[in-house]
């Protein structure tokens, strides 16, 4: 086997290597199967392109189009032309397929099912990185850069997986196809050198690599060691949280000693993946000594960045857990509060990052390894640590202001008003004006609150509907605004969103509405009782739950009206998601189908998606195809004299003069080159002297060195025997010879002639002059068929005559 099948074999091994960490993601994994084949097809496709020999480009162009060709075949077959060529349709239907694939990563949880998109996704994505790899590796003969793409592909992997103890395993592997990629070129290098590194003589007709075996062996060794360096020595220093091979990606901290930073990664992942149930689960159970417990909210997290698309909590700096959390900011002494006790056990199957608890929590008795994090007064586990089984006792105050003391409340401090009144300007200006005409003729922000509340809950024709089509992007708020229908996290980022464009600073709270009361004094949280709901500031007070989604949770007694006829839920009865009698009506998971109850969001629960998460209002797909397909003409054309140069000149020298009959033609190819060569370089060719008297004025005006006259005059030589000798020798060295010529020129000139012989070689016009002289033999040939056609007599055979 020859060092590059060697490589390019190696190359497809390293990909799907790398590609295996993507296995986990999805079931059943046959789809790398499919992306095997057809990285097996391409591989060869190279391979035979490579020996013809086409140009790197063309070679690389030619994979890419067999590439396509297969996939249209295997996920377009009914939109392509005679169910093989990829035409428009079949790219719309690319298209279709990649929305419906992005989709269903929204919305299913991992092992997601194999769906068309996603399947597309996949084996698409692998055979891109696949060819990617071979280009470098192979084509280009530059195995490290080949590296990245492989990093890339297992990249991804690793970000939408959820790690767990076999992750080390797809680290190892990825890492060991990369390895083994960088050995298969190390050793073809090396057999260029036979026995100089092999530490002694080399057969006659054995592989040449066969010398090279010490230094190979070698490296598989420095490979082998310098992996379990990458995997060994980070689980040993704290400081890097596991390295590579930390399954959780919690990373909060830096240890026990205060400090660290949490990062803004989005909760709802969590919550997203432990709603992912048949039946509306219990999540959580809990004993308090409150009397009422209609406003114990269970908050996870607040998610107070918001740059115009989604909102999440920004990155902050956490600490060890105090004994007692300080006052919550804002709050003054003449505010009423009761502090009460809660005792929480988590169920031993749901495991999140952030502790649920009673806002705003005074302190906490729980173990693990937890941080906290002081402006949302939350709580996140460290190092992997979950509310797996947890069983913590929360100390917490009811904060009972009054309207009074609401409506008199101080402008916030400006550090705060600066933070959490942001508005990105991608912001749709309905946002701003919505809320100003909601809240026109408010007196102060507490009447613009509550006007915002009564607004969407009461007055503005809200509906809500948990099975409404979640929107995303800048525009969704508007959307929301215009459609009127869906859940929480539509009422609660809406509603932030329009306070901070009034000035009131606003944030997103996520966690759990009270839940169910039981017979035996505890109550039940359950997964529909996931909510979100906006947390705005009032100084004297601090940071304040509203209430704007219609029938759910309760709405605080502080911002009630007592309209006659409100649809508001009574604050005294317990909610709809909490009830506890039995329903009449089959509950939302018996209603679900199978595809359904798959769903990261069952039917009719309330997940706290991120709905404004990612951006849907670009241009459609095709309007992107068409733009990338003209910018990649804008850049192919300038390059055309460049790669039909590259082209000629690797034709030209790849023949050989082995024998009489095909010396003249090597001869006559290399000849060509150099004038052609020289004519790029600013000489341009005298057809009317010989080949001696053109080499030397190549020689001259050129101001070559003497290897490189040398090299023009031996090719000159052979040229005068192929057009003067009876039986022209071969003669060997021609394509050296032409070589050495091209780096003397390349010496001797300006670096803008070096780049203009690059990039606009003159000697290209020589396409236009064959497609001239082709299009004129074309019309001649043309014209004598027309003229013998009308000079021949009709209805009489030629050769007869008249008489």
């Amino acid at each position: 086997m020859s060092g590059r099948a060697r490589l390019a074999l190696c190359a497809v091994a390293a990909t799907l290597m790398a590609a295996g960490a993507l296995l986990p993601l999805v079931d059943p994994a046959t789809w790398i199967l499919q992306a095997a084949f057809l990285l097996g097809v391409q591989t060869a496709v190279g391979a035979a392109t490579r020996r013809v020999p086409l140009a790197r480009a063309v070679t690389i162009a030619v994979q890419a189009l067999v590439t396509l060709t297969l996939l249209t075949l295997f996920f377009a077959r009914e939109q392509a032309i005679a169910g093989l060529l990829p035409g428009p349709e079949a790219f719309r239907h690319f298209g279709e397929l990649l929305q419906a694939g992005g989709d269903d990563v929204g919305r299913y949880s991992i092992p997601a099912p194999l769906s068309p998109g996603i399947r597309l996704m996949l084996v698409g994505g692998v055979v891109v990185i696949g060819l990617a790899v071979d280009a470098l590796a192979v084509t280009f003969r530059s195995a490290a850069p080949a590296g990245l793409p492989l990093l890339a592909l297992y990249s991804v992997a690793a970000g939408l997986s959820e790690g767990g103890g076999a992750s080390w395993l797809w680290f190892v592997m990825a890492a060991a196809g990369y390895l083994v990629l960088l050995l298969a070129e190390g050793r073809d290098r090396l057999s260029q050198w036979g026995r100089v590194f092999g530490g002694g003589p080399r057969t006659p007709g054995t592989d040449p690599s066969a010398g090279a075996v010490a230094p190979i062996r070698t490296g598989r060794r420095i490979g082998a060691v310098a992996l379990g360096i990458a995997l060994v020595v980070p689980l040993a220093l704290p400081a890097l949280d596991g390295g590579l091979l930390d399954g959780t990606g919690a990373g909060v901290g830096t240890g026990s000693g205060g400090g660290g930073t949490i990062s803004a990664v989005n909760p709802l992942v969590s919550l997203r993946d432990s709603l992912n149930v048949d039946e509306d689960r219990e999540v959580m159970s809990y004993r308090t000594n409150s009397e009422e417990t209609q406003d114990l909210y269970l908050r996870i997290v607040s998610l107070d960045e918001f740059d115009g698309t989604a909102w999440k909590p920004a990155k902050r700096h956490v600490e060890d857990v105090p004994g007692s959390f300080p006052t919550p900011p804002g709050l003054s002494d003449d505010v009423r509060r009761t502090e009460i006790q809660t005792r929480i056990s988590a169920a031993d199957w749901y495991a999140q990052d952030w502790l649920p608890m009673p806002y705003p929590a005074s302190a906490v008795g729980i173990d693990g390894k937890w941080r906290y994090e002081p402006v949302g007064r939350t709580l996140v586990g460290d190092h992997g640590q979950t509310t797996r089984g947890q069983e913590y006792t929360v100390k917490s105050l009811i904060v009972q202001p009054t309207a009074e003391q609401l409506a008199n409340a101080p402008e916030a401090p400006a550090a705060l008003r600066r933070e959490f009144t942001k508005v990105p300007g991608s912001l749709p200006p309905v946002v701003a004006e919505t809320a100003r005409a909601v809240t026109v003729g408010s007196a102060n922000n507490y009447e613009r609150a509550v006007k915002l509340q009564d607004w969407f809950a009461l007055e503005g024709g809200f509906t809500y509907d948990t099975e409404v089509q979640v929107g995303s992007g800048s525009q969704a708020i508007a959307r929301f605004l215009r459609d009127k229908e869906g859940f929480c996290v539509h009422f609660s980022f809406a509603m932030a969103s329009m306070a901070r464009t009034l000035g009131i600073p606003a944030r997103v709270a996520v966690g759990f509405t009270p839940g169910s009361p039981q017979a035996d004094g505890t109550n039940t949280v359950g997964l529909r009782d996931a909510h979100a709901w906006p947390e705005l500031y009032f100084e004297g007070v601090g940071w304040t739950r509203f209430e704007p989604t219609p029938n759910r949770g309760t709405v605080p007694e502080y911002t009630r009206t007592d309209t006659p006829g409100t649809t508001l839920p009574n604050p005294d009865l317990p909610s709809r998601s909490s009830s506890s009698a039995p329903s009449a009506e089959p509950s939302s998971s018996e209603s679900c189908t199978a595809a359904e109850k798959k769903l990261e969001q069952p039917c009719g629960s309330e997940s706290p998606q991120a709905a404004f998460g990612a951006t849907d209002d670009g241009p459609p797909w095709f309007a992107i195809l068409g733009f990338t397909l003209a910018g990649l003409a804008a850049l192919a054309v300038p390059l055309l004299p460049m790669l039909w140069r590259m082209r000629a000149r690797s034709v030209r020298l790849g023949s050989h003069g082995r024998t009489e009959e095909d010396a003249a033609a090597a001869a006559l190819a290399a000849w060509q080159e150099v004038t052609d060569t020289a004519w790029d370089f600013g000489i341009a060719p005298d057809d009317s002297q010989t080949p001696r008297k053109a080499a030397a004025r190549i020689v001259r005006i050129g101001h070559l060195e003497p290897e490189a006259a040398a090299s023009v005059h031996r090719v000159a030589d052979a040229v005068e025997q192929v057009l003067y000798a009876p039986r022209p020798r071969p003669t060997a060295g021609l394509a050296d010879d032409v070589r050495r010529m091209t780096a003397g020129l390349h010496a001797t000139v300006s670096r803008g002639t070096r780049l203009r012989a690059l990039l606009a070689p003159r000697s290209a016009v020589r396409v236009a002059w064959a497609a001239s002289e082709g299009w004129i033999a074309l019309k001649s040939r043309a014209m004598a068929r027309w003229t013998a056609a009308v000079r021949r007599p009709s209805g009489r055979p030629s050769g007869q005559s008249s008489g």
